[in-house]
């Protein structure tokens, strides 16, 4: 007898192929809610932080600065500048000839309203935080900020006057919410 006329008794095929069928679709389950449970915290960790959120917007009372002083804010992790801005600041904002800048913008561009200038106070150039916002700090040629790491100069609208800065700095989105209170972002 040879053995490639040997024929053996397998039972039932049927069952056989519905219990392979079975162990298929449980592997695959399994293999589906394993990539699931993997892939969910990764996702997820691409999300903002739960402190950057809370400081999607922020809100800001201004009655506590005097004319010709700022304080510096943080939001979304920069700091913010908001100038109490003079009449004389706003003077020599306005004052000032566009078409000499390399940045040109107006002032009335830059501030919603003239006592008020909001700029985010990262310098252009680096990264920088421009110097200013103190009494006590250098404030450059234009009297806005000074950035003393590659000494760019920004006037009382915080744009760019002097130095390796290319643009102005900017503005972030904001709205007065009163006379006395700002909400940025």
């Amino acid at each position: 007898m040879s053995a490639s006329n040997t024929t053996y008794d397998q039972g039932d095929g049927g069952q056989d192929q519905s219990r392979r069928d079975f162990i298929h679709l449980t592997a695959g389950t399994l293999g589906a809610v394993g990539a699931g449970a993997f892939a969910w915290p990764v996702i997820d960790s691409l999300n903002p932080a739960r402190d950057v959120l809370a400081l999607a917007s922020i809100e800001v009372d201004l009655s506590p600065i005097p004319k010709g002083m700022a304080i510096t804010a943080m939001w979304q992790g920069k700091p913010v500048f908001l100038r109490h801005r003079t009449e004389k600041e706003i003077e020599m904002a306005r004052t000032t000839d566009v078409q000499a800048l390399r940045d040109p913008e107006t002032d009335k561009a830059r501030v919603k309203d003239a006592e008020w200038l909001i700029v985010i106070g990262v310098c252009t150039h680096l990264g920088c935080i421009p110097q200013g916002n103190k009494p006590n700090e250098p404030r450059g040629d234009w009297g806005g900020w000074f950035c003393t790491c590659h000494g760019s100069h920004y006037d009382t609208s915080g744009r760019v006057r002097k130095g390796p800065a290319p643009k102005n700095l900017h503005i972030p989105p904001y709205t007065f919410t009163s006379d006395t209170t700002v909400e940025i972002g």
